[in-house]
């Protein structure tokens, strides 16, 4: 199989220009392109330097004819030598340039001085916009805390705060509360709330936290009216099918799935079948040979025009999502060809996709949804045909084809949905070839009843009762794979996984090579990869080695200094927080790290400022649904400034007292000091008192106990003794109260029996933080203890018996 691989570095140079472009200033990116320009003019000019006149190749003579008289030769003047290394170098440097340039030109637009100062400030703002996608329902699940959100993307193009106001061009994801879930896209609403920052490379510039319903300004435009209407009427044509049919029918027409059963959805993420309700290459090139099919009669230029409003309108009614757009790109080269007359080549409508894409939108580089589509293409055109070939001298051809499709896409996606999700799809690639002949009816026929259903909603159901009938045959294959043992594999997670499994493949591709030394060295590297990823000792030793949070992390200590900060997770970016150490960003940047963007739970122990002194900066950076504070109300100026900022972020304040209980997703708390008459017997505002009635929280989550023991010094740990000592047993991990000063009752310690005990210290500190009497008392039952001011932060990952702290 001959590969035009002309366009190849330069779709190289557009991923990696854009993946670094949309992190860096605009004048960087600016100064990087010329760089780039300078470099492929200097390309340019060799290559046309390498040229004689009148534009042969220097050293070679002009070709005189068939008899050597002069005269041409048959048929068309072309260089059959090929793009020149200089050509290709020179054309990759340009298109870095470019992309380079389009992403300042972006940043530089959607961040205004107005709206970075708000961000800083973690302000209050009002902005307008229009709704760019379609509301994302949170609900509350064991896994999420808090109650029902939702999650909306808007393209601000006003920003007011701070008594002024300025243009934007600034795309935002309102978080807000259920009564957004009915906002439609391209509605243009108003809304107020909290800014809080993205990180670097986000394709939003900030979450904006509301908490009123939405004020609707403009209502969606015509055509995404029709497209909704549409959508609405596929659904009211299943409303009355199996569940599977409710959930698959528009999943695999529009790429609706949120009727998706969860059983179901479950078992098609188990075998890797979530593809067939995720609109892209498959779906557009069904839709698109179907009715090219129908027009073959027609002339070139007809088939071309229709087939270009068939794709545009295909985009509208199935949303612009990432991988639509690189297949409706790729769609649009090929009829271009065809238009011209041309071949139409599959490796070069996809370069030609993702540089045009990523000119447009530098951010989809950081897109997973995006780099999954591209690299399932590339395997398809790269692996599938040389594959087919091979097997085809074992089986039938076109069995040949139905096992190496699957098998290419899986193999080149493989490594990236690792960093997803740390699990192998054992059967994913029969699981797909089973399901593979009933995607297209499927689609075609909700595709039409979807169209029709405005119009002929009589004619609806019986088209999608037909296209629920191919996707019962999915939903039947994806439940009986799934069931099987074995089904998902444990991986690695992390780069690590993904080095791990691509070697693996490796490994694969050598044993199916001939020859006995090189399927020798195949099932050496296969052996070793198995090994280091399933063998529990070396797994996690090789885990630590690329990621820095081991991508399954369960709870974390980190480093704020001489203060305390403990964060524990609750899902996939919330967290409980106890404490935010002292002023400064230090429990913010900590936060940032773990990747948390929602605090379910902020436990603030006591009000001293090495506690509650990063609040500030947590609150610009996270969003915070509820809090608890000690029912000591100590200081009292620092009091009033926590209530505040909590008022204004909107969270619940709750002072719980000892003995009482509370559940936030997967963790339940429990109080067990400071009781009513300890607080009580302290004198409102009573300073000298705060850290003996620090509150002392018992948190559980799955495979994980800790023991949170504030400030607290003797008394306060006398009182807690006496009044929860049946409460405290064995903790997987204590947090050593007061950092680890010598103020410490060796009862309690003996009584806790942690397997894991946490200091929270500040390097060099005047305190003499922590006391070796401390760390020997803490330590002496067996427990490790580990300390920030010589380990920075600790982060814990796995549970019970294969909990494994990262120093």
């Amino acid at each position: 199989m001959t590969l035009d691989l002309r366009l190849l570095p330069a779709a190289l140079a557009a991923w990696a220009a854009a993946f670094t472009g949309v992190l860096l200033p605009p004048l960087v990116s600016a100064g990087a392109a010329a760089v780039l320009l300078a470099g492929a003019a200097r390309a340019a000019w060799s290559l046309r330097g390498g040229r004689g006149k009148g534009g042969a190749r220097a050293g070679r003579a002009p070709s005189r004819g068939r008899a050597g008289r002069g005269l041409p030769a048959r048929g068309r003047h072309r260089d059959r030598a090929g793009p020149t290394p200089q050509a290709t170098a020179a054309l990759a440097l340009a298109v870095g340039a470019l992309v380079l340039l389009s992403g300042a030109a972006q940043v530089h637009a959607r961040a205004g001085e107005l709206l970075d100062r708000l961000l800083d400030a973690g302000a209050v703002v009002t902005v307008r916009g229009q709704v760019t996608g379609d509301p994302d329902v949170l609900p509350v699940t064991p896994e999420r805390g808090g109650g029902e959100r939702v999650r909306v993307p808007v393209r601000a193009d006003l920003v007011e705060g701070r008594g002024l106001a300025a243009r934007a061009r600034a795309p935002l994801l309102v978080l807000a509360p259920p009564a957004w879930s009915g906002v439609e896209l391209g509605s243009r609403v108003h809304a107020t709330g909290r800014l809080v920052r993205t990180d670097a490379g986000d394709d939003v510039v900030a979450l904006l936290v509301v908490h009123d319903p939405p004020e609707v300004l403009a209502p969606q435009p015509a055509h995404q009216r029709l497209a909704g209407r549409m959508r609405a009427g596929l659904v009211t044509g299943v409303a009355d099918a199996s569940p599977q049919a409710r959930g698959l029918v528009p999943g695999i027409a529009v790429g609706d799935d949120s009727r998706l059963p969860a059983d179901l959805d479950a078992a098609m993420r188990t075998v890797s079948l979530t593809h067939v309700t995720a609109v892209s290459g498959a779906h557009v090139a069904i839709v698109l040979g179907a009715v090219l099919a129908v027009l073959a009669w027609a002339p070139r230029w007809v088939r071309a025009a229709v087939g270009g409003l068939v794709l545009v309108c295909f985009v509208v009614l199935v949303r612009p999502e990432a991988s639509v757009l690189r297949s409706a790109t790729m769609g649009g080269v090929a009829l271009a060809a065809l238009l011209l007359g041309r071949p139409a080549r599959a490796l070069p409508a996809l370069c030609s996709a993702v540089v045009v894409l990523l000119l447009l939108d530098p951010w989809l580089a950081r897109s997973y949804g995006f780099v999954l589509s591209v690299l399932a293409t590339a395997g398809l055109v790269l692996l599938s045909g040389p594959w087919a070939a091979a097997l085809a001298t074992r089986m039938p051809r076109t069995l040949a084809h139905v096992l190496a499709v699957p098998a290419a896409a899986q193999v080149c996606c493989a490594p990236v949905v690792i960093l997803l999700e740390p699990a192998v799809a054992t059967y994913a690639v029969p699981a797909n070839v089973l399901a593979a002949p009933a995607v297209p009816p499927a689609t075609v026929l909700g595709v039409l009843a979807t169209v029709v259903s405005p119009w002929l909603p009589g004619l609806t159901g019986p088209l999608a009762t037909a296209a629920g009938w191919s996707t019962a045959w999915i939903a039947h294959v994806a439940l009986w794979w799934a069931a099987l043992p074995g089904a998902r594999l444990p991986w690695v997670a992390g780069p690590a996984g993904a080095a791990l499994l691509a070697a693996l493949t490796l490994a694969g591709l050598l044993l199916a090579r001939r020859g006995p030394r090189t399927r020798a060295v195949g099932a050496g590297v296969a052996v070793l990869v198995v090994v280091l990823a399933l063998v529990p000792g070396p797994r996690r030793a090789v885990g630590g080695l690329l990621a820095g949070v081991p991508e399954d992390w369960v709870a974390a200590q980190c480093d704020v200094g001489q203060g305390s900060g403990f964060v524990l997770r609750t899902g996939a970016r919330s967290a409980v927080v106890v404490d935010v150490g002292p002023a400064g960003d230090a429990a913010a940047a900590c936060l940032a790290d773990l990747g948390v963007r929602e605090v379910d739970l902020l436990v603030l122990t006591h009000l001293h400022a090495d506690h509650v002194g990063g609040l500030e900066e947590v609150l610009r950076g996270v969003v915070v649904h509820e809090a608890l504070l000690s029912p000591h109300g100590a200081p009292a100026d620092a009091e009033r400034r926590v209530l505040a900022a909590l008022a204004e972020e909107g969270a619940d304040v709750d002072r719980p007292g000892a003995g009482e209980t509370g559940e936030v997703g997967p963790v339940a708390w429990r109080a067990l000091w400071p009781t009513a008459r300890a607080v009580d017997l302290a004198a409102p505002g009573d300073d000298s008192s705060a850290n003996d009635l620090s509150l002392v929280l018992h948190l559980e989550a799955p495979g994980l106990s800790v023991l949170a023991l504030g400030d607290l010094e003797p008394d306060g740990q006398r009182g807690l003794l006496r009044e929860a000592a049946g409460d405290l047993g064995q903790v997987d991990v204590v947090l050593v109260p007061h950092h680890g000063s010598p103020a410490q009752l060796p009862a309690l310690a003996e009584e806790v029996a942690a397997r894991l005990a946490l200091v929270s210290v500040g390097r060099d500190n005047t305190f003499g933080h922590p006391s070796p009497q401390t760390l020997e008392l803490y330590g002496r039952r067996g427990a490790l203890v580990l300390r920030t001011d010589e380990c920075g932060a600790v982060v814990l990952a796995g549970s019970g018996e294969e909990l494994v702290a990262q120093c």
